[in-house]
């Protein structure tokens, strides 16, 4: 199942990957709460994670800290980003596993909850069901899911304008026009984004149920779902 996200993460562009998302995405650190608490609602005490889109290790970071007891497969394509998630989750590393690959890379078993963060916007339109079907496939009935990633309305001029916002929220101080104008571009070019209306519709077709908004920061849309 080939994307991009192994050709967007990679190489130089890891070592200044930390920096991004805590710019880029409105309240990250209460975000890594908010998902903590969620998964919390309906995890055993001893509960198993997967994380797909887990390179960087910051989720898994966040999640491992807050519960000592809970145990975590990432998942994610690019091998730069998963030795920089192995550094990030060190001090976890007996709950920790990682496995560079996509969705079918992951663990057959039944997992308590899974996780998706800014990850979802690389997998083609074509891909996304299927991806979710896997997720779910992967999951124990009542299980979370939380997704976390870019969607706001698609019909012009909405959707220029919200790439405009997301852009200018997170462009690092110093930024010139012609920076801004490379990074609108690369995200109506590069990314698929879908609308809210359609990401709901798209977790229902897959198998879950009881869909629901949690987070919205700007252009970045975060659900909330259960394995049905």
């Amino acid at each position: 199942m080939p994307n991009n996200i192994d050709s967007v993460f990679s190489g130089s562009t890891v070592d200044s990957y930390s920096a991004g998302p805590p710019r880029q995405v409105p309240g990250y650190s209460s975000l890594h709460r908010m998902v903590s608490l969620l998964l919390a609602e309906h995890m055993p005490a001893d509960g198993r994670v997967l994380v797909l889109g887990a390179g960087g290790g910051q989720e898994i970071k966040a999640l491992a800290e807050a519960h000592p007891e809970w145990s975590f497969d990432g998942v994610d394509p690019s091998a730069d980003m998963l030795r920089l998630a192995q550094r990030v989750t060190s001090p976890h590393n007996a709950r920790v596993r990682l496995h560079e690959g996509y969705i079918g890379s992951a663990p057959e078993e039944p997992f308590d909850a899974a996780t998706c963060i800014l990850t979802f916007h690389f997998i083609p339109r074509e891909q996304r069901l299927e991806t979710l079907q896997e997720l779910r496939r992967r999951l124990r009935d009542g299980a979370a899911l939380v997704l976390v990633h870019l969607s706001f309305p698609q019909a012009e001029p909405e959707r220029s304008t919200w790439i405009a916002r997301h852009v200018a929220y997170g462009l690092p101080d110093g930024a010139g026009p012609a920076q801004a104008e490379h990074a609108r571009e690369a995200i109506r070019t590069k990314l698929t984004i879908l609308s809210p209306e359609e990401e709901v519709a798209m977790l229902k077709g897959a198998g879950f149920s009881d869909v629901s908004l949690f987070y919205a920061g700007l252009s970045i849309k975060g659900w909330v779902a259960y394995a049905a």
